[in-house]
C-alpha cells in the first residue's frame, strides 16, 4: 500500500499544541498518530475522537482541564487526519483498529463533522 506522511515540521509551534506525539503502526505498516496526557495518579480514562474533517488539535482545550480533574486522555488521530498516515488510494482501509491501551475508558468523548 502506498502510503503519504506528513512531515513533523508541519506541526511545529502550532498555538496552545503543547502535547507530546505518540504513534503505533499497524500491521500493513500505516503509522497512527495519538496524544496521550495523563497526571500523576489517573481516577478514569477518557477517550476522545475526533471526527471528518479534524484531528486531535481539535482537544488542545479539553485535555487541560480533563487531565487537571484526574483523567487520563488518549486522542487518536484516525487513518487519513492529523499526524496520522494517509493511504494514497482514497478507498483503502487499515486491516486493523488501533488499541489505546485503555482498559476500559470511563468516558468517551466525540466530535461528528459535518
Amino acid at each position: 500500500m502506498n502510503i503519504l506522511r506528513t512531515p513533523d515540521d508541519r506541526f511545529e509551534n502550532l498555538p496552545d499544541f503543547p502535547f507530546e506525539p505518540h504513534h503505533i503502526e499497524l500491521g500493513d505498516g500505516i503509522r497512527v498518530h495519538y496524544l496521550d496526557e495523563r497526571p500523576e495518579r489517573p481516577s478514569g480514562e477518557t477517550v476522545l475522537l475526533h471526527g471528518e474533517p479534524t484531528w486531535s488539535y481539535l482537544y488542545r482545550h479539553v485535555i487541560p482541564p480533563l487531565v487537571a480533574a484526574g483523567h487520563r486522555c488518549v486522542a487518536p488521530d484516525l487513518v487519513g487526519f492529523g499526524r496520522s498516515d494517509k493511504p494514497a488510494d482514497p478507498l483503502a482501509t487499515p486491516t486493523r483498529a488501533m488499541s489505546t491501551g485503555c482498559a476500559r475508558p470511563s468516558s468517551t468523548g466525540s466530535a461528528c463533522g459535518r
